[in-house]
C-alpha cells in the first residue's frame, strides 16, 4: 500500500481546561474521500485545521504528502503547507475581485507569471462549471456558485489535499448535491485526495470512501462507509436509520 496522503498519529491538543483532540490517528489514502462526521464542539474543526498546522497540536505528528508537517517551521512549513487546500462554509471570496482574479489569488501570491495566471484561471473556471462567470462578481452568483469559484481557487496550485471544513451547510439540499457530485468528480479525474468534516449524514453517505464519527476529541468508531451504514450496531449505521424512518414517516403524513 503506498503512503498516507494524510497522517496523524497521537495527536492532541488542549484549550485551557478544554481537550480538543484526544490522541487522534488518522491516515487518508491517496485519491480518497475520506469524512468525519460530529456534533458542535466535537473536535473536528481543529482536526481539520491541524492537518495543515493552522493549528499545532501539543503532541503527536502529522505528515501530508510525504511530509513531517509536525517537524518543520517557517519557510520550509509554508511550502509544505501549500500541498493542501480548504474550503469553507462561507466561501472567503474577495468580493472587489472578479471571478478569475478570485482564482488567480494564489498564483499571483506564488509570483506566477500574469498569463499563465489567467490561462489556469480560466481552466479551472471551465472545470467547475463557471466558464461564463470569468468576470463576474461574487455578489453577482449565487451560493452554490460561490462554492464552485472557491473550489477553483483551491484547485489553482495544483494541492494534493483538499480539505473541506463544512462546505455545504450554507447552502440548500439541491445546490449541496450539485458541490458533492463535483467533489467527487473532481476526486475522480484529478486524484484529488479530499477530507471533509461535516454534522450532515447525507454528506458522508453521498461521496465518503471512509469515515469516522467524531466525539469529544477522538474517534468513536471509523472504517468504509457501506460497512458502517450496513451495521446497525455503528453510531453510523444506526444514524442512517433513524434518518429513513424519519423520511419515511414524513412521507407517510404527505
Amino acid at each position: 500500500m503506498s503512503e498516507p496522503s494524510i497522517s496523524l498519529s497521537g495527536v492532541r491538543k488542549r484549550f485551557g481546561d478544554t481537550v480538543a483532540l484526544d490522541g487522534v490517528d488518522l491516515d487518508v489514502q491517496p485519491g480518497e474521500i475520506f469524512g468525519i462526521l460530529g456534533r458542535s464542539g466535537a473536535g473536528k474543526s481543529t482536526l481539520l485545521r491541524t492537518v495543515n498546522l493552522l493549528t499545532r497540536p501539543d503532541a503527536g505528528t502529522v505528515r501530508v504528502d510525504g511530509a513531517e508537517l509536525t517537524a518543520l517551521s517557517g519557510r520550509e512549513l509554508r511550502a509544505a503547507r501549500a500541498k493542501t487546500a480548504m474550503i469553507f462554509q462561507h466561501f472567503n471570496l474577495l468580493s472587489n475581485r472578479n471571478a478569475a482574479s478570485n482564482v488567480a489569488l494564489p498564483l499571483r501570491l506564488a509570483r506566477t507569471p500574469r498569463a499563465r495566471r489567467r490561462a489556469r484561471a480560466l481552466e479551472l473556471l471551465d472545470l467547475v462549471g463557471l466558464a461564463d462567470k470569468a468576470r463576474a462578481y461574487p455578489g453577482q452568483l449565487s451560493g452554490g456558485q460561490r462554492q464552485r469559484l472557491a473550489i477553483a481557487r483551491a484547485l489553482a496550485a495544483e494541492p494534493a489535499v483538499l480539505l473541506s471544513d463544512e462546505a455545504t451547510s450554507a447552502l440548500d439540499t439541491d445546490t449541496t448535491d450539485e458541490i458533492l457530485d463535483l467533489l467527487a468528480r473532481l476526486n475522480r479525474e484529478l486524484g484529488l485526495t479530499v477530507l471533509l468534516i461535516t454534522h450532515e449524514l447525507e454528506v458522508i453517505t453521498r461521496i465518503c470512501h471512509r469515515a469516522a464519527v467524531m466525539e469529544a476529541g477522538r474517534f468513536a468508531e471509523t472504517g468504509p462507509v457501506p460497512e458502517l451504514l450496513a451495521d446497525p450496531a455503528t453510531r453510523l449505521g444506526s444514524s442512517a436509520r433513524r434518518l429513513a424512518a424519519r423520511l419515511l414517516g414524513e412521507e407517510a403524513v404527505r
